[in-house]
């Protein structure tokens, strides 16, 4: 049954029957119209709920209780326009007229913040020892360590989840079954999940060159376990932008001397800096990588990302950074993975109650 029809009612329809097809339906409004569908005016359930504060029976027409002058938008306006007014005043559903003022479709809030569907691969690289998390990681791989409730490796695909991204391929090894029997095919997240196996170590790389196939889209490549709040499809939209080959993604380390730095000319002192602070940008653990860089990746052998990039930068292909302002954590070691269970709370809160199960 076409959904717009279904939640067209006449301005006689029972509240009660008008509830009916909202309660069926998940746009969670019905549209009241005449005979040539013009709108007449809108009801929500929170509508019905004050017409019966105000003891206006079901059994009434729906127009006793209809919203007579709704916001609507024109049907040739574009989903931007659509969701900058819906923002501002703080609606969640949007009749579309024509110029006749007929109803001929219906924008909501959910359908225009949803994550648009990509057909990126994203491979997560989850085969590594662990042996700094010793003897923590003797019994788990380091990326099925619970931070707060849940693996870290579930939290990273959520993360994805949340920009859209559903095609994943895991790198696994060491205690490969566990991650293959928590995760299974994906369906749990709404999502296609298909597993690397590696037979000897690979590197941050290595794992890439037994891909079945090779992608169309550009790649995501992550480490299995990094936590960070980047927004996954800017860096995507970011790398198009940049014509890029490969992206790595970098973060600022700071490092400050302990004692005062004297600089010299021969014996004479030219001056003298305390304590300062040196700054570098290091590897985020995150890539973006276009499908022919996995030709320059020897097969199954033990090859970094940061040897492919140096290649790339040896060939003059073009290779850019995205400098990482959000929260990130490399849980390399003991020090990082307490720091972790302290701040996963306040840094991921929006996945909370997505993995209460």
């Amino acid at each position: 049954m076409d959904t717009l029809k279904s939640i067209c009612v006449s301005g006689d329809t029972p509240i009660r029957e008008t509830l009916r097809r909202i309660d069926e339906s998940s746009m969670q409004i019905a549209l009241v119209v005449d005979e040539e569908r013009r709108l007449l005016g809108t009801v929500t359930d929170g509508d019905i709920r004050r017409g019966l504060l105000r003891n206006v029976s079901l059994d009434e027409p729906v127009s006793q209780v209809m919203r007579k002058n709704p916001t609507v938008g024109n049907y040739s306006e574009s989903e931007d326009e659509l969701l900058e007014t819906m923002k501002r005043l703080d609606i969640r559903q949007m009749p579309l007229l024509d110029e006749n003022r007929r109803v001929v479709g219906l924008q909501t809030l959910d359908l225009l913040l949803r994550p648009k569907s990509r057909p990126n691969l994203v491979v997560l690289m989850a085969g590594g020892l662990g042996t700094r998390l010793h003897p923590l990681t003797k019994e788990l791989p380091k990326p099925m360590l619970r931070v707060g409730n849940r693996p870290i490796l579930e939290t990273i695909l959520v993360g994805f989840k949340e920009h859209g991204f559903n095609r994943f391929a895991i790198s696994v090894n060491h205690k490969a079954e566990l991650i293959r029997d928590y995760f299974g095919n994906g369906s749990r997240w709404d999502a296609e999940i298909t597993y690397i196996q590696e037979s000897v170590r690979l590197g941050t790389a290595g794992a890439l060159s037994l891909l079945p196939e090779r992608p169309s889209e550009s790649i995501l490549v992550m480490n299995g376990d990094v936590l960070s709040r980047v927004n996954f499809a800017a860096l995507l939209e970011y790398h198009k932008e940049c014509a890029a080959k490969a992206t790595m993604c970098v973060r600022e380390f700071e490092f400050q001397v302990p004692y005062g730095v004297i600089r010299v000319d021969g014996q004479t002192v030219t001056s003298v800096d305390e304590k300062p602070v040196q700054k570098w940008l290091v590897n985020a653990g995150i890539y973006v990588l276009e499908p022919d860089v996995l030709d320059m990746i020897p097969r199954n052998t033990y090859f970094d990302m940061t040897s492919v990039i140096e290649q790339l930068v040896d060939s003059a292909q073009r290779t850019v950074v995205f400098p990482l302002r959000e929260y990130w954590l490399d849980i390399g070691h003991h020090a990082d993975f307490e720091r972790a269970q302290l701040e996963i709370e306040s840094e991921f809160p929006a996945q909370s109650s997505f993995f209460e199960r």
